[in-house]
């Protein structure tokens, strides 16, 4: 979680449902005495924030709202649903290392994601939690408030948003780990979908942030609350779904709109509601177009010019789910023969797509080859999507594996679910870094969702090339093949290999084995693709090599093809 501190006034008014059973212990933390703060949070501020693990790793938050219910987000628990059991909810902790004396865990018994959660926009990003048992409250464990139906929020009001999440985009929480908190002021939806697109920001969602940036929510923040006090008491008025990077300028965090949902909660727990509170506020603008600038000082409504590694609606999920969102990944390209998905690829120019060679064997008739952009599931709706011809294959043509470029025609028009990612260029991550892959494969059956696998850098070992690239074992099955290995330099996405069919892994030697794409520096600088921080640029140029269909070439490319199997 990205800190700076700021005090934003606003004028407040208290308006109280009564009939809310929750109402008389709902959001009064004791020990929580404080007007302004920031970095860790002292323990018991924050009674109702929760912990979520699962396989004992922290992935999400929530926030307690009753005595068997948590509030968090639906993205969380993309794939959950049918084993609520093995997800634990940690109460009362402050940190994630060591011992934690007022914490109490619950296991999950029934998970419920709003009906009309749309994974594609973040749309309804709401879920339900009802834990194994009722928990006792405490000075440590405690209900937030939650926002009514009636509730406005004004440009400019001071919220509160905590988390155990990263404090920057790919930087981890230092030991402890304690719970952290930052303090930022709302930001009005048309000055929000200023930055990310009118579409993208709908009535069920608020905005928080910093326009010069500096201070956000992060990765693993995903489900925790926002807050605001108003009258003593502490009311939760969004929950941690979505925002492109962490604390970027001009991009606040976008959070699921509580006070949109009163109804759906109250129909979900029909015993011992949580106590709902009309929140109210006056300031610059109205509740839901709340803006802080001059209409001549907004951006446009499209996505800005695309820089190559950036993802506009980059999740706030970490180390969770393993099926990707909508948007996380926007450069990921599915390579169709006559409709049906033969590889992945990636989007690494404004009309070409890079993928692995032996996606394409014997003749290759070009109007048989499609690439579809923008796609989350291979099977089910996919609102964003585009589909593209393929006018030209280039192909390396080394020893070995070798990788192919596609170029497209006509170019997809930038959006926020298509976007092109950075070539590595001769970058080296260092043994012990993170980096991710992602891919469609039918085995893995339903609608086939696009699956991201993270993985760490390994040292290949003593007189290894230095061509190559390892890192730890994560499935891959064939229909992965020419998507990336993805690794992250600050606030920017590289593809540092195409996953291939290479021999990736022996007993001997527990590793996945890849070819760098520096290997192919000559071909890809031939392609003028992108590098990072540059605008889009056309794909192939007049020098490039396009595909050479000699009855040798082909042979000796069916021939690794059947042996690579």
């Amino acid at each position: 979680m990205a800190l700076k501190l700021i005090w934003v006034p606003a004028v407040l008014s208290l308006l109280i449902k009564e009939s809310d059973s929750q109402l008389s212990v709902c959001g009064q933390p004791s020990l929580n005495t404080r007007i302004v703060g920031g970095a860790a949070a002292p323990s018991g501020s924050w009674p109702w924030q929760v912990s979520l693990h699962t396989s004992s790793v922290h992935f999400c938050g929530g926030s307690l709202i009753n005595d068997q219910w948590v509030l968090s987000a639906a993205h969380c628990f993309q794939g959950s649903t049918g084993s609520p059991s093995a997800l634990t909810v940690y109460l009362g902790r402050q940190s994630q290392e060591g011992s934690n004396l007022n914490e109490v865990n619950r296991t999950v018994a029934q998970i419920i994601n709003h009906p009309d959660y749309n994974s594609g926009t973040s749309n309804n990003d709401i879920a339900l939690l009802k834990l194994s048992k009722p928990v006792s409250f405490t000075s440590y464990i405690s209900p937030v408030c939650l926002a009514a139906s009636d509730s406005t929020f004004s440009s400019g009001v001071n919220t509160w948003i905590t988390g155990w999440g990263t404090i920057g985009s790919g930087v981890p929480l230092p030991s402890p780990q304690n719970l952290m908190e930052v303090e930022v002021p709302v930001v009005g939806n048309s000055q929000c979908a200023s930055s990310y697109g009118e579409s993208s920001i709908t009535d069920n969602m608020i905005c928080a942030g910093l326009l010069e940036g500096g201070k956000d929510s992060c990765q693993g923040d995903s489900g925790g609350p926002m807050v605001s006090k108003q009258g003593g008491r502490w009311i939760q008025a969004g929950i941690v779904s979505f925002g492109r990077g962490c604390a970027l300028p001009d991009y606040p965090g976008v959070y699921t709109r509580v006070s949109q949902y009163e109804s759906w909660i109250n129909g979900v727990i029909n015993t011992n509601q949580p106590g709902f509170i009309s929140f109210t506020s006056s300031g610059t603008g109205g509740d839901l177009n709340a803006t802080t600038k001059t209409p001549t000082t907004l951006a446009t409504s499209t996505p800005p010019e695309p820089v190559c590694g950036h993802a506009p609606l980059g999740s706030r999920i970490f180390n969770g789910s393993s099926v990707a969102s909508a948007g996380e990944w926007p450069w990921m390209a599915s390579v169709q023969k006559n409709s049906e998905h033969v590889c992945g690829g990636t989007l690494v120019s404004k009309d070409s797509v890079l993928t692995d060679a032996s996606c394409f064997s014997g003749s290759i008739n070009m109007s048989e080859w499609t690439v579809v952009l923008g796609r989350l599931h291979q099977n089910g709706s996919n609102p964003f999507e585009r589909s593209l011809k393929v006018v030209n294959i280039t192909m390396s043509n080394q020893t070995g594996n070798n990788i192919a470029v596609l170029k497209l025609s006509p170019p997809p028009t930038m959006t926020n679910y298509i976007q092109p990612i950075c070539l590595s260029n001769g970058r080296t991550f260092s043994v012990g870094s993170e980096c991710w892959a992602a891919g469609w494969s039918s085995g893995r059956g339903g609608e086939q969702p696009l699956y991201q696998f993270q993985t760490t850098v390994l040292d290949c070992g003593n007189g290894s090339s230095t061509d190559i690239m390892c890192t730890e074992l994560f499935t891959m099955e064939q229909g992965d093949y020419g998507g990336p290995l993805m690794c992250r330099e600050n606030e920017t996405w590289f593809q540092a290999a195409v996953l291939s069919l290479r021999n990736n892994s022996s007993p001997a030697q527990p590793m996945m084995i890849f070819d760098k794409l520096d290997r192919f520096q000559s071909f890809l600088e031939d392609m003028s693709l992108l590098t990072p921080g540059s605008l889009l640029t056309p794909g192939a140029t007049d020098n490039s090599r396009s595909i050479s269909y000699s009855p040798f070439f082909l042979l000796g490319h069916l021939l690794l093809f059947a042996l690579s199997f």
